[in-house]
């Protein structure tokens, strides 16, 4: 039986992770398609509510831009830039909004010295390096027979793991700086922010699905090494 894919800790542990992952993929399409066809009562577009709330915080070197596909949006600290996809830039829905506010979120946290995003940011050299190479180090040590190959592959995917566990934190916190500052600025109403409310928690929940798949790889990855130890 093979060790590293098709085994019964895989059937148990990853496919209802990628499951899930995959359900909560849908759930945020949908969930956008639905609120993205709800205009918002004050008619402000995504890319004007960003660069008001940086002007209400007293940011003025970052920049918005738009960004070519959808849900697409993100925020590079690098550049100081927010870039928002074709349906939320130009939109005034009220899903465009809420991921409009949530992008400006990560924005305020990098400015307020928030600490789980600079947590974040010092792992991430780590992280980008053992992501590709966490599961071929692993492999090479299975074949060749080295304990150290297998345990240094799974250190450099517990960084992967600890990293996308930092990330909640992260994501929830923007969207509730970006929730704060919709009902402050006014540009949803006491309807319409619920929903919005929505679009954010289905976007969340992806992000909850991504550390539930990364958990259950690293579990296997420990118990399929004890499992060749014994």
């Amino acid at each position: 039986m093979p060790y590293l894919y098709f085994d019964t800790w895989y059937l148990v542990l990853v496919v209802p992770a990628v499951i899930l992952s995959l359900l909560a993929s849908a759930s945020v399409k949908s969930t956008y398609a639905k609120y993205a066809a709800v205009p918002s009562a004050r008619g402000m577009t995504g890319g004007e509510l960003a660069s008001e709330i940086l002007r209400r915080a007293g940011i003025y070197d970052v920049t918005v831009e738009r960004v070519s596909g959808q849900l697409t949006d993100h925020y590079s600290p690098k550049e100081n830039i927010i870039r928002l996809s074709d349906g939320v830039y130009g939109s005034s829905s009220v899903a465009a909004l809420g991921i409009a506010a949530h992008e400006a979120g990560h924005v305020l946290q990098y400015y307020g010295n928030y600490a789980p995003i600079r947590i974040r940011n010092t792992i991430l050299p780590v992280v980008n390096f053992g992501s590709g190479l966490s599961v071929p180090i692993i492999l090479l040590g299975f074949v060749f027979g080295s304990r150290l190959l297998v345990d240094i592959g799974i250190v450099l995917f517990f960084f992967v793991v600890l990293f996308q566990l930092v990330t909640l934190p992260v994501e929830f916190n923007a969207s509730s700086r970006g929730i704060q500052q919709l009902e402050s600025c006014g540009a949803l109403s006491s309807e319409e922010l619920p929903l919005a409310k929505k679009v954010l928690r289905a976007a969340a929940m992806t992000y909850v699905a991504s550390v539930a798949v990364s958990l259950a790889q690293f579990l296997r990855l420990i118990l399929i090494s004890n499992g060749r130890r014994r």
